[in-house]
Formats: C-alpha cells, sequence, structure tokens
C-alpha cells in the first residue's frame, strides 16, 4: 500500500532555512506527480508545490515562489522541499502526497503521511 513519510520539520526563525524529506513506498514513485501540501493551524489544506516524475517541471504556490524549492531522487523513492527565508506564515503541518491537476490547481491524492512541523518563530 501507499506509505509516505515525512521527516526534517522543526522550530526555526523567521528568516531561516529548512529542508523537509518524505520517503515514499508502495507505488511508481518514479512515474508519479508528487507535491507538497501544507495545513496551518485552523485553516484547511493548502497546496505548496509539485514536482513532475522527471523533474521536468516544478510549479509553486504564489506565497511560497522563489523562496521554496522542490526536488526528488527517484532512485532513492524521496521528495524533497528546500525551504528558505521562512516567515512566520509558513507555519504548518507540511505533508507530501502524490498530486493530481484539477482544473487549474494541484489537488492532493490520498492517502497522505503523518506530516511534518514546520514552526516560524522567533
Amino acid at each position: 500500500q501507499v506509505q509516505l513519510v515525512e521527516s526534517g520539520g522543526g522550530l526555526v526563525q523567521p528568516g531561516g532555512s529548512l529542508r523537509v524529506s518524505c520517503a515514499a513506498s508502495g507505488f511508481a514513485f518514479s512515474s508519479s506527480f508528487m507535491g507538497w501540501v501544507r495545513q496551518a493551524p485552523g485553516k484547511g489544506l493548502e497546496w505548496v508545490s509539485t514536482i513532475t516524475p522527471v523533474s521536468t517541471k516544478t510549479y509553486y504556490a504564489d506565497p511560497v515562489k522563489g523562496r521554496f524549492t522542490i526536488s526528488r531522487d527517484n532512485a532513492r523513492n524521496t521528495l524533497y522541499l528546500q525551504m528558505n527565508n521562512l516567515k512566520p506564515e509558513d507555519t504548518a503541518l507540511y505533508y507530501c502526497s502524490r498530486v493530481v491537476l484539477q482544473g487549474t490547481t494541484w489537488g492532493s491524492l490520498p492517502p497522505r503521511g503523518q506530516g511534518t512541523q514546520v514552526t516560524v518563530s522567533s
């Protein structure tokens, strides 16, 4: 079955950097569109970024464009999100998932992992 295990979250000061990772198994990772979504306290799920199966293209939500970089290692079935110049509004539980284009936006396909908490605070 599909398993996704996120790691690498933590507490970081505004302006700092963090890299989160996601180990995937149980499906054809190398041929899947993958992405990151996040959920801030009291808010709904927000799409963050998508990467195509062979890293040809990447897509980012406007709030993170220019600060976050998504990447993948298909040999290791691992997805990454490098986050720079973090802001307090980036505080959320970050999930990786398979994603699909739904009209003009990206949707997360279940299941998701347990997520990794990113907290940006001084």
